[in-house]
């Protein structure tokens, strides 16, 4: 079969399709024919190197897919062959089969394309977890989201009025982006640098936000405590500029500011506690059967185009979700 590998680190020149054998799914696994492929941010920090996302090299990138069961391994009861499923995978999802645990994989409804499923496992799921779950987002409050005009971004903006409603802030890393980012349904977008917290604080009649949500590391940590409003969470979801965090605030800054400070990683969470995760997932995947959420996705042609959409990410050009088609 056809898959992506990853030889080392680097950028386009170190990933390339190759031909390699087909897996056989273990005990409380299954192998999907993936017809479509989702990119995520983590691939990129796994093909620069950063510490923790390639165990090893050659690396197969890709977590999230959706296609067809192919195969059941033992124990496995509730999937059946030939079945639609999304699926949360460990690696070696940019594949034409790829593994995943059942208890990660869930049955795609009728109506729901497959195209818009495989944006689901990572993309869609993680935005619903952000907010439900560890940002505690209730109807009517403010959100700030940075790298709003991102994949996860895009799915924030279409999940609060889902959820009640709230008022909707981002942020982006370049002017260009501005536009594209606002016509998603963000109140008002904003390019970070000088300035940002005061047009934060503008936008919130100088309340400050209920709610931040931030991929960039600490990068921003101090713009975030700046704007959060008195009693307010920041979830921090990432580390997209992939420098060393900065050692967090001092207990007596959070409790002075009655400010909670919460990590999240979609990895750790899959590993500790899956049925969190498919329980969001399948919950998206309603949401997109009922015509309540879309996932808008740029779809590339095949495997040999995602190095290509990789170095959009890495550079912070990249708009949106990319799905690549597999089979």
């Amino acid at each position: 079969m056809r898959a992506l590998l990853m030889d080392a680190p680097g950028g386009a020149e170190r990933s390339e399709v190759r031909e390699v054998a087909v897996p056989r799914p273990g005990p409380g696994e299954v192998t999907v024919d993936v017809a479509f492929a989702g990119l995520n941010f983590m691939d990129v920090m796994a093909r620069r190197g950063d510490a923790g996302y390639a165990p090893s090299w050659p690396y197969a990138p890709g977590l999230e897919v959706a296609g067809t069961v192919r195969e059941l391994g033992a124990g496995v009861t509730a999937l059946a062959v030939g079945q639609r499923v999304a699926a949360v995978t460990q690696g070696g999802g940019m594949a034409e089969v790829a593994v995943a645990r059942a208890e990660l994989t869930v049955p795609v409804p009728d109506g729901v394309e497959l195209r818009s499923a495989a944006a689901a496992p990572l993309g869609a799921a993680t935005a619903l977890l952000l907010l439900d779950g560890v940002g505690g987002f209730t109807a009517g409050q403010s959100v700030l989201v940075h790298s709003a005009g991102g994949g996860i971004g895009g799915a924030i903006a279409e999940l609060v009025p889902l959820l009640g409603g709230g008022r909707l802030l981002g942020t982006v890393g370049r002017p260009s982006k501005v536009a594209e980012a606002a016509s998603r349904g963000y109140h008002a977008v904003f390019a970070r640098g000088d300035g940002l917290v005061d047009a934060v604080r503008e936008a919130t009649d100088g309340r400050g936000v209920d709610l931040v949500l931030d991929p960039l590391g600490t990068a921003a940590l101090q713009d975030d405590l700046a704007v959060v409003a008195p009693g307010g969470r920041i979830v921090l979801f990432g580390n997209a500029g992939g420098t060393s965090p900065a050692p967090l605030p001092s207990a007596g800054q959070l409790i002075g500011g009655n400010i909670t400070i919460a990590g999240f990683s979609h990895r750790g969470l899959s590993a500790a506690a899956p049925a969190r995760v498919s329980s969001a997932l399948r919950r998206v995947l309603d949401f997109l059967a009922a015509g309540e959420l879309r996932v808008p996705v740029t779809v590339l042609s095949s495997l040999a185009d995602i190095p290509g959409a990789h170095d959009l990410l890495a550079e912070g050009r990249g708009v949106g979700k990319y799905v690549a088609r597999v089979s």
